[in-house]
């Protein structure tokens, strides 16, 4: 068998999404002036955890998933990162989603760790019954790994308020004494936070603010394209509905749906709680979904899952914004080509999706005081972050002449690696 030098060089982590974490790292980390060996030790997670799940079905057959979770740095904290339900679910994947997190911790400066999970499966084909013990014996399998000052898990995709119902339930039975702490993203009725499912959306829609006043965009004569129309790009549209922009097209996992005059997005909302998709509402046209992205627009923003805008299809956007409400929906070649023709302002992920780990740290500060805030609070002070966090990014672009992936990059590895070598290495 021939020698594999990029296997070699990721090893087990080896995944498209991780290859493209560690080379945006390997890009930017000479110009973060931090010592070489912090920065070595940050390449890599610090800790994973693979474990097996034997679920009973309601068939009464038993069948075996696979769960990770992956510590990428405990340095600044507690590992904080989401816990997804998919099929694509694996190693590669879970490690680049906790190196991403551990820059965006950074970069917001939150005093967390980056981590990340999830299981191999299909939420959708299973009962309610089987989601929950899924659920309830992954935790328990983690319980080594997890704890409210060791890894704090919340929603991503695939999962809810109510899988993080369970994982409390779960950890709280086997401590002996409730422990709200241990999850955030739950409702409000078990100590979570107002705010939080619409957090990350509210966060991207605040950064296309901010870049609209630097770029001198009027937002109400602006349109928008969403690209995944669940948590995240379901509120980011309803948001900027409300601002006056026209969301001229919007899609999930069934389809997509047009109208240039700009689309009714509570009535879509409605449609989709109905119908479960946007498929057939009645006041847009059918389009195909990949064509959403060459649509003409001020503000483009995928909000579903990794990768989707690549080398064969950048050159189609016809966007003035690029906003990430997703995690890595862009690969390395094709921000290449969209940095070098300067004509498409991206704000990456780490930056745009900031809001749900944002407001993550505002639940676990509530949890630990025993006193919340009201919803008004939590967006002001959600706001601010945003706010401040894009435009000291911004401002360092323009200082160092990069863009503002590479800016961000550089500012949240900086903060990260400057506590690790402050920290020294033990033993």
């Amino acid at each position: 068998m021939e020698y594999d030098p990029l296997e070699r060089e990721f090893g087990e982590f080896d995944s498209p999404l991780f290859r493209q974490v560690v080379n945006q790292f390997d890009a930017v980390k000479e110009r973060t002036g931090v010592d070489a060996g912090a920065l070595e030790r940050l390449r890599y997670p610090r800790r994973t955890a693979i474990v097996t799940i034997p679920v009973k079905m309601d068939s009464g057959e038993t069948e075996i998933f696979f769960g990770y979770r992956v510590q990428h740095s405990l340095t600044s904290g507690p590992g904080k990162g989401g816990l997804r339900y998919h099929p694509n679910v694996s190693l590669g994947e879970v490690s680049g989603l906790a190196l991403l997190m551990g820059w965006k911790c950074g970069l917001i400066g939150m005093p967390f760790g980056g981590a990340k999970g999830g299981i191999n499966c299909d939420p959708t084909k299973l009962s309610q019954g089987e989601l929950e013990r899924l659920t309830r014996r992954f935790t328990l399998e983690m319980i080594p790994f997890i704890g409210p000052d060791v890894d704090v898990m919340a929603p991503d995709v695939g999962t809810d308020e109510q899988v993080m119902a369970w994982i409390y339930d779960t950890y709280s039975m086997h401590i002996g004494y409730s422990c709200p702490r241990i999850v955030t993203g739950k409702s409000v009725d078990l100590s979570g936070t107002k705010g939080r499912r619409e957090a990350t959306g509210r966060g991207v829609v605040y950064c296309i603010e901010e870049a609209s006043k630097r770029l001198d965009i009027g937002l109400d004569s602006a349109r928008a394209v969403v690209q995944g129309f669940g948590n995240v790009g379901s509120v980011a549209a309803q948001e900027l509905f409300m601002r006056g922009v026209k969301v001229i097209s919007v899609s999930d996992v069934r389809g997509a749906v047009y109208n240039g005059k700009g689309l009714e997005i509570d009535k879509l909302i409605s449609h989709v709680r109905s119908t479960g998709s946007v498929v057939g509402f009645s006041e847009a046209d059918s389009i195909d979904p990949e064509r959403i992205l060459a649509l003409e627009c001020e503000f483009l923003i995928p909000a579903a899952l990794e990768r989707v805008i690549h080398e064969n299809n950048v050159q189609n956007l016809k966007c003035r914004v690029l906003a990430e409400g997703a995690n890595g929906p862009t690969t390395n070649e094709a921000d290449r080509i969209l940095a070098d023709s300067g004509d498409i302002l991206v704000i990456p992920d780490i930056l745009c999706n900031a809001g749900g780990v944002t407001v993550s740290y505002f639940e676990w500060v509530q949890d630990i005081q025993m006193f919340f805030w009201d919803e008004e609070e939590v967006n002001r002070r959600l706001k601010k972050v945003m706010a401040d966090t894009f435009n000291t990014c911004f401002d360092f672009s323009i200082a160092e002449k990069v863009n503002l992936r590479t800016a961000a990059l550089i500012l949240g590895i900086r903060r990260v690696a400057v506590k690790k070598a402050a920290r020294g290495l033990f033993p």
